[in-house]
């Protein structure tokens, strides 16, 4: 089955461009002039991925993410005509995986494109993940299981682990945890991805000294173990 790409733009030219190059790379290319549309066919559609500009003339390309991100993980790429380092962060604090400036090479976004699908599996990130050892993580519900058993996990935790084990061995510093997970300013707050660490370990390994499945890579930061 082809991986289906959501491109949200106003401007028709645009989008023409994008769907000529992504059909090329042999993606399903579904498209939306603006915002009510899109948030429609996210749901009826479920694409993999997102192509989504900022400046759409009903709602705009934030709320749109911002609604999306309430029930799903989908990949997304901001497009925008704002290049600041503020503007940047903001988007990334809204939940996009990237973020692309106008104008902007058709090929790039192609490439940025195929790197986040590989990251996440060439799937939808909503779907429960199973470990190979009984873990199941499931966004839909918002809970995890081990061998059956419910774990309790506070909102932050979940997004942590939901976060790390959609890339199982990719190792995310701290700051990237808060921006990918979290969604908020991080200076002077990347210490605290630690403490939320001891409490999943506490919460999910047999011995939280001896981790299975958060693994700390010294001088960098956290990871998933890989699948078996």
């Amino acid at each position: 089955m082809k991986i289906k790409i959501l491109v949200v733009d106003d401007e028709k030219e645009l989008r023409d461009v994008v769907v000529k190059y992504m059909e090329q790379e042999g993606f399903k290319v579904l498209t939306a002039k603006d915002g009510v549309s899109a948030v429609k066919l996210f749901h009826d559609e479920q694409p993999d991925l997102i192509i989504l500009d900022l400046m759409l003339p009903d709602i705009s390309g934030e709320k749109v993410c911002t609604v999306i991100r309430q029930s799903y993980g989908t990949p997304v790429i901001m497009l925008t005509s704002k290049s600041s380092e503020d503007d940047r962060i903001k988007g990334l604090n809204l939940g996009a995986d990237d973020y692309i400036v106008k104008p902007f090479s058709p090929k790039e976004l192609v490439m940025r494109t195929k790197s986040i699908l590989r990251r996440t599996g060439l799937k939808n990130t909503n779907l429960p993940y199973v470990d190979t050892s009984g873990i199941v993580i499931d966004e839909d519900a918002y809970l995890v299981r081990k061998k059956g058993v419910e774990i309790e996990l506070t909102p932050i935790e979940f997004k942590i682990l939901a976060t790390m084990s959609k890339n199982p061995g990719r190792t995310y510093t701290r700051e990237q945890l808060i921006v990918y997970a979290l969604g908020y300013e991080y200076e002077g707050m990347n210490r605290t991805i630690d403490s939320h660490i001891k409490n999943l370990r506490h919460k999910i390994e047999k011995n939280p000294a001896q981790p299975e499945y958060i693994r700390t890579v010294f001088g960098v930061g956290y990871k998933y173990r890989e699948r078996a």
